[in-house]
């Protein structure tokens, strides 16, 4: 086993999370660091992604089955995606291709749908270019909203809609309002306009998200809801601190430096591997430097 293995196994990446809030709907984890293998992510870890897709330990929904969705940056210009409606546990192409795929980024994300198709294209991550987004949570009210959300997407990007969700309809908003040049200020003002139209539409608490966004360099996380009562989100801790805390502790020797995850939910019990990120918050990592800074819609 190796030194990386011994480090998913050990339940490094996770902590205990006395009174956390329940939460439903969807799981995601974001990781940047040395390269790994998928299935360190993904399957080795106590409480891995795979295991969440069956048995959510924070969700009221414990099932995320409603297919799956993994992205990685390789060698090409635009990253790599494998999507699938198979439950995540039941499917032997994701196990075969985790095995023999390794990434530095990585973004990885199970569905449980809050009311549209079970589809491939209805699965998460969404790629644009070099980037990726992926989301837990809903746009409220969507049947009612979607066709005024719709029509503010830029036209040149309305055509690369393929799916029908909320989540997708968000993507676009952000890149409409310039994700690729600012992505706090985009998210910002897409989370604005959502807010802005549900409310014009009678829907008190239109928005819940966290959502992450990559261009393969700088990871973007973000948790809000407009109620105050986000989805639950973590981040890894300092490597670094974790070895002055843990001197015996081979396996945090052999991490680099630089390792970040971003997760719905821990995926082990070492204590003090990981923070809750707060409530109207935007977490930026690049390389090993990570900031937090305070996130509030804008108006359009």
């Amino acid at each position: 086993m190796t030194c990386r293995s011994r480090f998913i196994r050990s339940g490094w990446v996770g902590t205990s999370t006395p009174g956390t809030r329940l939460d439903g709907m969807c799981r995601w984890l974001a990781y940047s660091g040395s390269p790994v293998l998928l299935e360190e992510l993904l399957y080795k870890p106590a409480n891995s992604l795979v295991t969440q897709s069956r048995h959510s330990r924070l969700g009221v929904e414990t099932t995320n089955g409603d297919g799956f969705g993994v992205g990685w940056y390789g060698t090409e210009a635009t990253p790599g995606l494998f999507v699938s409606t198979e439950p995540a546990w039941n499917d032997r192409n994701l196990l075969d291709v985790s095995s023999q795929i390794t990434a530095g980024r990585v973004f990885a994300h199970i569905r449980a749908s809050t009311g549209s198709a079970v589809q491939q294209t209805n699965c998460h991550p969404f790629r644009y270019g070099r980037r990726l987004w992926m989301h837990n949570g809903l746009i409220a009210g969507f049947p009612v909203v979607r066709r005024e959300l719709a029509l503010a997407v830029d036209p040149s990007l309305y055509h690369r809609i393929e799916g029908s969700t909320d989540s997708e309809i968000f993507f676009f908003l952000a890149l409409t309002f310039g994700l690729e040049e600012d992505p706090p200020a985009a998210v910002a003002r897409a989370a604005g306009l959502v807010e802005a139209v549900g409310r014009n539409h009678g829907v008190v608490y239109p928005l819940q998200m966290t959502v992450a966004t990559t261009d393969g360099e700088t990871t973007w996380a973000f948790r809000y809801s407009s109620r105050g009562r986000s989805r639950s989100l973590f981040r890894s801790g300092d490597v670094m601190t974790l070895r002055l805390q843990y001197p015996d502790n081979p396996v945090l020797h052999g991490l680099s430096a630089d390792t970040r995850l971003v997760v719905s939910e821990p995926l082990g019990d070492l204590h003090g591997a990981w923070l809750e990120v707060p409530e109207s918050t935007c977490v930026v990592v690049r390389g090993g430097g990570e900031r937090l800074l305070p996130f509030v819609p804008l108006a359009v």
